[in-house]
């Protein structure tokens, strides 16, 4: 059993979600690592023979049958993996009267916090989406003297938290007004807008505990003025891990401060995504024999062993996702999952949502 990742994981969940029971018949079993597998194998025997007492015939044969799948597995299973491990079983057909008895086992991508037994009409998959939760966030901020736009990269997405302006005015001197006593106002307000966007940001992500670092993107002497005078409390001050030269202060500022971060954000996921479809789109331009979006084709390629990277954008088709992702495994292909949170990944999903880069051209 191979630990999954999470895109691997988030696939998973999301199907496990479709299945009802017609009755309190899924079985969700969550083992934390290091946790005695017989002592949980002896737990699931006592709850079969409770099972015995569950007045409807098809409900005590769905959760007997059940519980014996999972117990067959932990018999194999000599100690539990460093993870933890997941196990869930149930009758997953969806046409009434019919059976399906299906068991699933999962070591996650993170360690298992939780130990539980639990029959319900849906499996439990709260724990397994906590670990799908982004462990980490940037703070992004584009300013100059007039206009500030607040931001956060959670994953793969931008999210826009602010819109500041500072309602300086421009140069031109309202009238009669000296040279002097214009610098003196219009440096006033702009200590107040800075004030003004430090205490948003405190606002936004003092307490965060997600917060690893803060990129401040803008006009060269506007974003170091503002850095330097210690306009941000010293812990957010402490976190600042990036200043970028960009014209821009909107929401498109924002974009620009992540692609300009490349380096900073190297092991960000949407830098690597990005990177990914660029190399895509390219080689589908450049050199389209050594890359295709075709069902048809992929499918071909990962017979033949073709395949080096299979994409598949997580709006595809479940179904095909499902066995092309199988395919790929057999030959050791490497499998990526594209977002919709990024312009290239709605532009790939747009195309046909799934794609393959190629180990050789098949003739």
């Amino acid at each position: 059993m191979a630990r999954l990742t999470k895109d691997e994981l988030e696939e998973l969940t999301e199907e496990l979600k479709t299945y009802k029971g017609r009755a309190t018949e899924l079985i969700s079993v969550y083992i934390p690592a290091g946790y005695d597998v017989n002592s949980v194998q002896k737990q699931l025997e006592g709850e079969k023979s409770t099972a015995k007492n569950i007045k409807s015939t098809s409900t005590r044969k769905n959760v007997t049958e059940s519980l014996e799948k999972i117990i067959r597995y932990l018999k194999g299973v000599k100690k539990t993996p460093e993870n933890g491990l997941v196990l869930l079983a149930g009758n997953t057909s969806h046409v009434e009267g019919q059976e399906d008895i299906n068991l699933w086992s999962i070591e996650p991508p993170e360690p298992v916090g939780v130990r539980m037994y639990r029959c319900d009409k849906e499996f439990v998959v709260e724990p397994l989406e906590e670990m799908l939760e982004v462990g980490e966030i940037y703070a992004l901020l584009v300013m100059d003297r007039k206009e500030a736009t607040i931001g956060q990269l959670v994953g793969k997405r931008i999210e826009v938290i602010q819109k500041m302006t500072s309602g300086i005015p421009s140069k031109v001197r309202a009238g009669g007004q000296s040279s002097q006593r214009f610098h003196r106002i219009t440096e006033g307000l702009t200590k107040d807008f800075y004030k003004r966007i430090a205490d948003e940001m405190k606002k936004a992500f003092y307490e965060n505990v997600k917060l690893k670092g803060i990129i401040v993107g803008g006009p060269i002497p506007t974003k170091d003025e503002f850095l330097e005078n210690d306009y941000l409390p010293t812990q957010l001050q402490e976190k600042v891990i990036g200043r970028v030269d960009i014209g821009n202060t909107d929401e498109s500022g924002l974009e620009e401060l992540v692609v300009k971060s490349k380096e900073i954000l190297a092991d960000q996921e949407i830098i690597h995504e990005k990177k990914l479809l660029e190399t895509f789109f390219n080689t589908l331009g450049k050199n389209p024999d050594m890359a295709s979006y075709h069902y048809d084709e992929i499918k071909k390629a990962l017979e033949y062993g073709a395949v080096g990277t299979l994409l598949i954008s997580k709006n595809y088709d479940r179904v095909k996702a499902k066995e092309l992702k199988k395919l790929a495994e057999n030959i050791d292909s490497k499998i990526e999952f594209v977002s919709v949170d990024t312009d290239e990944g709605k532009q790939f999903g747009n195309l046909s949502g799934i794609g393959a880069l190629l180990r050789y051209k098949l003739s």
